[in-house]
């Protein structure tokens, strides 16, 4: 484990990276700013080692990241309609940075936060943040803690625990875009969801508060098959919820990823209910990534846990309200193999 100056913010403060490595030889780079995972490295079973995250070269990079590449986006991860949040008979109006919708925790959220090294060891390090009441209209302040672990031969562990003095919702997700064979279309390579209903987007990309069978579909991934498949547009854009048939449960693969090659498959565990699938159709090379590699369209994909999407405007959906005295929990494995 090694903790270096990753670059100075525009009000003076230092980001820092830290480098994490196992006895496996798997290694990552976390930042402070975001929480952001620039960098994540598996060795394969043949030998060798394979880059597996897309990640940015500089800060400069990071402080713009429209695209949300490796960051812990929060104080709720996904859309909220129009920033409504209705809460106790009060309606909190939260900041609107995607149109008319409150997109991954808003203008500032937790992506864009320098976050604090609480305790770090050679292959884990956690970080914590506080956001303060009102911050991008959020009522309480919340205190989060985050936890990323190199886990033996390779995967990465990402624990999450957020406590609040009042009142307020969460849905904190992980945000990095995975490839297993680096250069490679994602939509080349092959997919599985435990989940057979996913919840519809309207042409807003809110929620409509239904739920739909993927059966027959574009998302029915329930056997592995490859993204880009017979009888789909080759133009489909995939960016929706999945709803896990087994939330909770942990133990349980809740997605699978493959190579088109079948050097490298990711199995996704998560206590989570949902996982968003986004394929990277808005990535671009306007940033050089981690060593010089150039961001192309379908680069890399999201799998992202979370709750339920635009929760608290539909009375169909599980709540992610946190009232003081609770321990919001997500805990999330990326297993390599």
């Amino acid at each position: 484990m090694s903790v270096h100056s990753f670059g100075t913010l525009p009000d003076g403060s230092e980001v820092f990276e830290i480098r994490l490595g196992n006895a496996s030889g798997a290694t990552a780079s976390i930042l402070t700013f975001g929480a952001a995972v620039r960098d994540l490295v598996v060795p394969l079973a043949g030998g060798g080692r394979r880059r597996v995250v897309l990640g940015f070269e500089s800060l400069a990079a990071y402080l713009e990241n429209n695209r949300f590449l490796g960051v812990l986006v929060g104080r709720h991860a996904s859309r909220i309609d129009g920033g409504r949040l209705p809460l106790d008979g009060l309606v909190h109006q939260l900041s609107l940075n995607a149109g008319g919708v409150h997109l991954h925790g808003g203008a500032t959220g937790f992506s864009r936060r320098l976050w604090r090294i609480v305790a770090a060891e050679e292959s884990a390090v956690t970080l914590a943040l506080t956001s303060p009441d009102g911050e991008d209209g959020y009522p309480a302040t919340l205190e989060v803690s985050l936890t990323y672990r190199l886990l033996e031969p390779a995967g990465l562990g990402v624990s999450i625990t957020a406590t609040s003095d009042a009142p307020t919702v969460v849905s904190l997700a992980q945000h990095s875009y995975f490839t297993l064979l680096p250069g490679a279309s994602i939509r080349s390579h092959r997919l599985r969801f435990d989940a057979s209903r996913l919840v519809p987007f309207g042409s807003d990309m809110v929620p409509t508060g239904a739920l739909a069978d993927v059966a027959g579909g574009a998302y029915d991934f329930r056997a592995l098959r490859p993204i880009e498949a017979d009888g789909i547009a080759p133009d489909f854009a995939y960016d929706c919820c999945l709803v896990l048939d087994h939330p909770g449960d942990a133990a349980r693969i809740a997605a699978r990823l493959e190579a088109p090659d079948g050097s490298l498959a990711m199995d996704v565990h998560t206590t989570e209910p949902c996982i968003v699938f986004y394929d990277g159709a808005g990535l671009a090379a306007d940033w050089p990534g981690v060593g010089g590699d150039a961001h192309f369209a379908h680069a890399g994909l999201c799998l992202e846990p979370m709750r339920y999407p635009d929760n608290p405007n539909q009375p169909g959906f599980p709540s992610a309200r946190l009232d003081p005295g609770e321990v919001y929990r997500q805990e999330t494995v990326y297993r390599f193999g």
